[in-house]
């Protein structure tokens, strides 16, 4: 067994691997840029090497680099984690010329399933199941128009080096076939150095599931359940289960027996994943095979109780396998949630800067633990006070829950959620919610076209409905009335002029452009020491307990009898007063008065907010890369105005409505805060 490995990755896969590797009393060695030495997987590593500069074509993506820091250190293997240089062929074989082991599939695997058109072949003479389609490259747009004919549509253009949604389309006609055969050439050439482009047929309901397998040198290969992974945004995926609430058990054996035979026809060593689209009556059709660990691993660990980290490293330092076929556990059900820095209110902005706090709901099941525990785990690489670059990729944590069923897993992520503190930058937790509540997830009958059908106009707060918003009302009374218990025990208070706190309040729910909501509640049956209170509203009744800290941001307890968990946060930046209640995705900010105080309230006028139509405000923290126009010059609506980079995206920005511009206020190459004004107008 090794006694020191390299970890050439960073954030939560990198301290992932670093947990295993402790576990097993092996020591680790982190590598980091620039941007990250003060990362948390720096701070884990028993060393840390610094490889470059923050970019990650001058540091994660240096083979060089790593390999020197390897050297450097004496680590007699090398962790790819996932994304960077782990599909890397030519790096899995230098690592291995270099006299050390890749933590990961021999390069000549990675070569025979690295490409798309030859993995075809290949898994077909495997005899695996393929997609109808034209395998061979194609030479043009007319050609292709002439194949999707044949293959008959819609059809799936696709680019053979593809990856993360670029040099994709879909065509339902000759003219779509026609332009996204250029479009995808064109995307596939300037991200890949690529232009091959392949055509298959488009699987109509289609459902992403793929297939966890294991192999080591020894020939032995076995297939560790399915991942239902078809709730997807643009291609990226959001939320992975498993099992697969929709395939049949016979279809699960007869995809992991397939997946076992195109592992073995590559002679696979480690952990890999075959991917496959599955109909809607349940045939399925090979996509392709991810020659490395998948960052959705965890719900596969939590349902068989395998730690395929630590299979990685035994495979890799030469140990047979020791799980057969029929000891692989199928135990509860297993769903996990990408918390990503991004603005799901904003068209999915990346949020960039300092978590100024960053609390995971508690944990009942850890990284490196293969005990069969129901309950909830956190990967991550990140920590409070620490800095979410703009360099990488946008994820913050992933959020796994285990539980013994498919309902009891929703209602455990549901909670878990709601327990998730993030504050500082924005994340996607709103939109996490709305997607466990929404009626087709819960049931199980969705596609990979779930999101964008049911959120083709960007997501918005109506689209988290809470099932019973009184209860919000309810709660910003009752935590005003604890917190009003509180200053009546303050010392030294003037005499005849102690505070004193009614039983009457009236809770204002703010709203846009000063339309607010009134409600009376009367909060009775107060303890302070139980915690416990009776808030009657509306003709509801709510009694709520809850121990909770009156300075934490979290609060849990009961009401009427059932447990809750959310978040209570004290003043925002615009007003000290409000109470801000979030809970099951949906957030109101609120300010409990007094009956008097609320009918002078009422008085109070609307100021309305200054009109910043003159100014292109940048959407997101970033890289202004770009300003496309120069002051002086007129432009029209839908015009490109500048370039933002963040989170390895471009993002453009085009003129919303005609105008002139009259002064370039940022300069290209300046880093970009939220509403930072770039360009200003006449």
């Amino acid at each position: 067994m090794f006694t020191k490995i390299l970890i050439a990755n960073r954030g939560e896969i990198a301290c992932r691997v670093i947990a295993t590797a402790k576990k097993m009393g092996i020591a680790t060695v982190a590598v980091y840029s620039e941007a990250d030495k003060s990362a948390r997987h720096v701070q884990l590593a028993d060393e840390a090497v610094c490889i470059g500069a923050a970019p990650s074509r001058e540091s994660y993506l240096l083979a060089d680099k790593i390999i020197a820091a390897a050297k450097q250190t004496g680590a007699q293997a090398i962790h790819p984690g996932y994304g960077f240089l782990s599909e890397n062929e030519a790096f899995s074989r230098r690592v291995e010329e270099e006299g050390m082991a890749f933590i990961g599939p021999k390069h000549y695997s990675i070569a025979a399933m690295g490409d798309k058109i030859a993995s075809k072949k290949l898994a077909t003479e495997a005899g695996v199941n393929c997609i109808p389609g034209y395998n061979d490259p194609i030479s043009g747009p007319e050609q292709a128009v002439e194949i999707a004919k044949g293959i008959g549509y819609p059809v799936m253009i696709k680019a053979s080096a593809g990856g993360g949604g670029k040099g994709l389309r879909v065509a339902y006609n000759d003219k779509e076939a026609f332009e996204g055969f250029a479009s995808c050439q064109n995307e596939a050439r300037n991200s890949f150095g690529d232009d091959r482009i392949f055509i298959e047929k488009f699987v109509q309901e289609p459902r992403h599931i793929e297939i966890q397998v294991l192999g080591d040198r020894f020939g032995n290969v076995i297939y560790l359940n399915e991942r239902e992974c078809s709730i997807q945004r643009r291609h990226q995926k959001v939320i992975e289960e498993a099992p697969s609430p929709f395939i049949s058990d016979a279809t699960r054996k007869a995809m992991g027996e397939q997946a076992v035979a195109l592992a073995k026809a590559v002679k696979y060593q480690s952990a890999g994943t075959v991917e496959f689209v599955v109909g809607k009556d349940q045939d399925f059709y090979f996509l392709e095979m991810n020659t490395r660990l998948q960052v959705e691993h965890p719900v596969t660990e939590c349902i068989t109780g395998l730690d395929l980290v630590e299979w990685m490293i035994r495979i890799a330092a030469g140990e047979q396998l020791t799980v057969t076929q029929s000891q692989v556990k199928r135990d509860g059900w297993a769903i996990e949630c990408r918390i990503n820095a991004e603005d799901p209110f904003r068209n999915f902005l990346p949020s960039t800067g300092r978590l100024v706090r960053f609390t995971p709901p508690p944990q009942s099941m850890f990284q490196a633990d293969t005990e069969k525990k129901y309950g909830v785990r956190v990967d991550t690489g990140v920590y409070e006070g620490g800095e979410i670059p703009m360099y990488y990729d946008s994820m913050i944590a992933k959020l796994i829950v285990h539980g013994q069923d498919r309902n009891d897993a929703i209602a455990k992520m549901r909670a878990a959620l709601n327990g998730f503190v993030i504050r500082g930058i924005n994340s996607n937790i709103p939109f996490q919610s709305a997607l466990l509540a929404h009626p087709q997830f819960v049931s199980g009958q969705f596609n990979t076209g779930f999101i964008a059908e049911h959120y083709a106009q960007g997501f918005r707060a109506e689209d988290v409905p809470h099932e019973d918003p009184d209860f919000l009302v309810a709660l910003a009374a009752y935590m005003h009335r604890r917190f009003r218990a509180r200053a009546c025990g303050i010392s030294g208070q003037l005499a005849g002029h102690e505070v004193q706190v009614g039983e009457e309040f009236a809770v204002v729910t703010l709203g846009q452009e000063g339309q607010h909501q009134y409600h009376t509640a009367s909060v009775t049956d107060f303890e302070a020491q139980s915690g416990t209170s009776t808030v009657n509203m509306g003709g509801k009744s709510y009694k709520i307990s809850s121990n909770a800290h009156l300075g934490s941001r979290r609060i849990q307890g009961a009401c009427n009898g059932q447990g809750f968990t959310a978040q209570i946060e004290r003043g925002t930046a615009k007003n000290p007063l409000v109470l801000r209640i979030s809970h099951n995705g949906t957030q109101i900010d609120a300010i409990v008065l007094t009956p008097r105080r609320a009918e002078l309230f009422k008085l109070m006028p609307y100021k309305a907010p200054p009109d910043l139509s003159k100014f292109l405000l940048s959407p997101m923290p970033g890289l202004l890369v770009d300003v496309a126009v120069q002051a002086g010059q007129k432009v029209q609506a839908g015009e490109r105005l500048a370039v933002i980079e963040a989170m390895k995206m471009e993002n453009v920005l085009f003129a919303a409505q005609d105008g002139v511009v009259s002064k370039i206020v940022a300069d290209k190459g300046a880093s970009l805060a939220v509403d930072q004004v770039i360009i200003e107008f006449a």
